[in-house]
């Protein structure tokens, strides 16, 4: 598989009239076709980088993020199901999940370089109380994703985790503005159902 460099113009973009269809050239990447593969970075390498870029907010991060998310599109796009979403949608997904491991991952570097610093300190009680009881929360939030639909998690994850606005969802995923907003508000009403039964 030949190495890429994302954040250049796509040349698979250039053809205004004659978008390739990402679906086919799924299909073809997961025969072992890097050419298909090729083409499918040109296609959407803009749009992924973009979408990383808003989470991760540094662009070298964002480049390799990227990078990331396309050699696990290349190992798994034979479990791409076109019944469940479009193949940009889906393609977004693993980006954005790739952009916040990768900031979860920072986040976790920071919290033991503090965890380490306050360790040479007296520790005030109250401060580790209110840190355990965030870490308890952030866990219940993540189960709780966890009991989401595919197309309501990566809705709500674009929404509320990427900080795009329901018309940006619906444009990132490639569905009906409405559809959009069913998934997030289906989505939020089972997250608070979860939460709740988690209480």
């Amino acid at each position: 598989m030949s190495a890429f460099s994302p954040g250049h113009p796509a040349s698979g973009e250039s053809a205004a009239l004659g978008q390739p269809d990402l679906g086919h050239l799924l299909k073809a990447s997961a025969r072992g076709d890097e050419r298909a593969f090729a083409e499918l970075y040109d296609a959407s390498s803009s749009r992924l980088y973009g979408l990383v870029l808003r989470v991760v907010r540094d662009p070298a991060q964002s480049e390799e993020v990227t990078q990331e998310a396309f050699l696990e599109i290349w190992r798994s796009c034979a479990r791409f199901d076109p019944d469940k979403g479009s193949p940009i949608s889906w393609m977004m997904t693993i980006a954005h999940r790739k952009a916040v491991d990768r900031v979860r991952s920072a986040e976790a570097a920071t919290r033991r370089d503090q965890t380490y610093e306050r360790a040479s300190r007296e520790r005030d009680y109250d401060v580790t109380a209110e840190q355990a009881e965030r870490d308890l929360e952030a866990q219940r939030v993540r189960r709780a994703m966890e009991s989401l639909t595919e197309t309501q998690r990566g809705a709500v994850q674009l929404a509320y985790f990427g900080g795009y606005t329901h018309t940006e969802v619906a444009a990132l995923l490639g569905i009906p503005l409405g559809t959009a907003k069913t998934r997030i508000r289906d989505g939020l009403i089972r997250l608070r159902d979860t939460l709740g039964m988690q209480s």
